[in-house]
């Protein structure tokens, strides 16, 4: 028995981080078995085993961390020229019913168009060097960060402005204590949004326009047949979604003790 009186056992949590490693690996070992009784065509579906060789080796000799490096520099860059715009941007229209009316019609208009159908134009005015890479992942962040950013702006509530006016609150305090805390939890949405985005207009533009990088190693792995290389690209962009989502969770927790998930 608990302290509480109830029945020992796992916590509620306990049972779902439990859960969220079992089912991946009940899902590898399913995988495996059903390569091991040629039910999966290892030409085009290798075998976890066999993944993973090809991921060692790519390791060892050292091509998987020069197309690592080389997503990660443009992903880098791409996010952080977005994100700084997106979010001046999302503030000022949240702040600005002028600038709201003057910039929406914009935003609604140009933010449906796939950003990855405009890379050729963005490569005729950049070139073929990182220059275009860079600048259509940051594209493609600015859009979410700017929504995200001016509905958290939107939805604080009234009675906060109204707080800060009765003590006659100066601007950089009112901008500070109650704009940008209250705005931080879509913030954070949004920078989430965006990373999955980022992700997949890099390995997009890799595809085509690119001499290195994982969305490169994938591609010629295709073209050579070498598939299991192509899966360990794969993989290496799941984790690298799978990790920033959690540092930004992680920095969400830091920044805003005051949301949790409900």
């Amino acid at each position: 028995m608990t302290a509480d009186g109830r029945p020992a056992g796992w916590s509620m949590e306990a049972k779902e981080r439990f859960l969220a490693i079992v089912s991946p690996l009940a899902l590898l070992l399913l995988w495996q078995a059903l390569s091991w009784l040629n039910a999966l065509d290892a030409r085009f579906i290798p075998s976890p085993i066999t993944i993973f060789e090809g991921g060692v080796a790519l390791i060892r000799s050292g091509e998987l961390w020069v197309h690592l490096g080389a997503s990660l520099w443009r992903l880098a860059w791409g996010l952080l020229l977005g994100t700084i715009p997106g979010i001046a941007l999302g503030l000022l229209m949240g702040l600005s019913r002028y600038v709201r009316a003057a910039l929406d019609p914009l935003v609604a208009a140009t933010y449906p168009i796939p950003k990855i159908a405009i890379l050729p134009l963005i490569m005729l005015y950049f070139g073929l060097g990182e220059t275009s890479k860079i600048v259509i992942i940051a594209i493609a962040v600015v859009y979410l960060v700017l929504i995200n950013t001016m509905v958290g702006v939107l939805t604080i509530d009234t009675i906060y402005f109204d707080v800060a006016k009765s003590y006659n609150a100066p601007w950089h305090k009112l901008f500070t204590r109650v704009i940008i805390p209250g705005a931080l939890p879509l913030i954070f949405a949004g920078l989430r949004l965006s990373v999955g985005v980022a992700l997949i207009v890099i390995v997009s533009a890799e595809f085509v326009a690119a001499k290195a990088g994982i969305g490169y190693l994938i591609w010629t792995s295709w073209e050579t047949l070498v598939i299991e290389n192509m899966f360990v690209g794969i993989i290496v962009i799941t984790v690298l979604g799978v990790v920033s989502t959690f540092l930004l969770k992680e920095l969400e927790r830091v920044l805003i003790p005051w949301h949790r998930d409900r």
